[in-house]
């Protein structure tokens, strides 16, 4: 299972939030380039970076901390939030970004989705965000109306390449990762499903690979030395063996 260490900026900096709450973040580094080269000396193949002031305001507006960070590492970047125009896909991968997220626009545009995986083939990721089974948009606000399924299934069908679930009750809280529903999505899926939400011991990310589950995207724990990144590494390993 593959390790993806997360870079979440608010202001410029890096941030982690609680269960998807602006008003209660804590802020980890104000160079997030500086982490993004700490994360991959430290062995990770793959970074998970969000722009939370553009997944609340639907406008990209980290741009310069994003491009620093493709800028400064040579491991592929998934770079996602406020991505609600193919426009904003365009240049992010004009910038360097190996793959785009698409949260909101999965439910709210699939004509998007579709043009985005048409002209980036195997670029495009879709956040599926889930509350009680439910997709949230908008930073979370919002209630689609549609289950975590309905949504991911018709991503993939729209060319999406992957599908980063998150369970927002665990998002941030260390509490463990909804290790039966990420599975049960995978397991419909063909796409591969990338877990998000909750990891806070190794035992989670041991877990998640017994269950079958293609990648994890770690924060919190990482950051506030739960374990470190290459124990996590091993452990995903260790697990999928």
């Amino acid at each position: 299972m593959l390790v993806i260490p997360a870079i979440d900026l608010l202001g410029g900096k890096v941030v982690r939030l609680h269960k998807g709450r602006r008003d209660e973040s804590t802020v980890y580094h104000d160079r997030p380039d500086a982490v993004a080269r700490r994360f991959q000396r430290q062995g990770a193949t793959r970074l998970h970076v969000v722009d939370l002031d553009g997944a609340f305001s639907g406008q990209s507006e980290n741009r310069e901390a994003i491009a620093r960070i493709l800028g400064g590492v040579d491991v592929p970047v998934a770079v996602g939030g406020g991505v609600r125009a193919i426009e904003i896909v365009d240049e992010l991968v004009a910038l360097g970004a190996r793959f785009v997220v698409l949260g909101t626009a999965a439910v709210r545009d699939p004509e998007l989705v579709r043009l985005a995986a048409a002209r980036h083939p195997g670029k495009v990721i879709c956040a599926v965000d889930a509350l009680d089974g439910r997709v949230r948009v908008a930073g979370w606000a919002e209630d689609s109306g549609e289950s975590a399924e309905e949504v991911a299934v018709r991503a993939v069908r729209l060319g999406a390449a992957e599908i980063l679930f998150t369970d927002i009750d665990r998002d941030g809280t260390r509490v463990g990762p909804n290790v039966a529903s990420t599975a049960a999505l995978q397991a419909r899926l063909a796409a591969p499903v990338i877990a998000s939400g909750g990891i806070g011991a190794l035992d989670d990310l041991r877990a998640l690979a017994a269950a079958g589950v293609k990648a994890c995207v770690v924060g919190r724990a990482i950051y506030e030395g739960a374990f470190t990144l290459e124990a996590a590494i091993d452990a995903a390993l260790e697990a999928a063996c």
